[in-house]
């Protein structure tokens, strides 16, 4: 069974034995099974889960998440979280490649990158935001900034700057990898 958002391309087609490419509606491949390399690649981003989220009307994609007190995700609200679940997918054009725990019932729950690329809101205004710089979640509601309390980060590191942001705030990429 196929759902109607995607179609079937290329199976086996010029020279490319054992292939199988999944198009979306978009007109871009999504899914690739490489039968010549014997690879899968899924052309997304992050690794995302879906979560049951307590503030949803204010998880738009690029908020940093933390974990509330029911178990739920919330935006993060105070610097060095070590609550710090991840990141909402889907900003700026990076989309997951897999989605974990996805189910029917899909009010209040969205997903949220746990590792890999995804773009993310920060706050470069109390210090410059360099590339491979360790992010914790900051002062600003829903966004990461720079971690530079090493005591106060462990345990609450979101991941690494792919880009660098000078000042102000904004969406860069960051390579999701929660320590």
């Amino acid at each position: 069974h196929f759902d109607s958002n995607f179609a079937v391309l290329d199976i086996g087609a010029q020279g490319a034995e054992g292939d199988l490419r999944i198009l979306g509606n978009d007109g871009q491949f999504k899914i690739h099974l490489d039968g010549g390399e014997g690879d899968i690649k899924l052309l997304g981003a992050d690794c995302a889960e879906d979560f049951d989220v307590s503030e949803v009307e204010t998880a738009e994609p690029g908020t940093v998440m933390v974990i509330d007190q029911e178990s739920a995700l919330k935006p993060s609200e105070q610097p060095y979280d070590k609550r710090v679940a991840g990141v909402v997918s889907g900003g700026e054009g990076y989309k997951p490649g897999i989605i974990l725990d996805k189910q029917k019932i899909e009010a209040d729950r969205i997903p949220v990158a746990l590792m890999g690329k995804v773009a993310c809101k920060v706050d470069a205004r109390h210090s410059p935001i360099e590339v491979g710089d360790l992010l914790t979640t900051s002062f600003t509601p829903g966004h990461a900034m720079k971690a530079n309390d090493a005591l106060r980060a462990f345990g609450a590191v979101l991941g690494k700057a792919l880009r660098p942001l000078e000042q102000g705030q904004g969406m860069v990429p960051i390579l999701v990898a929660l320590q």
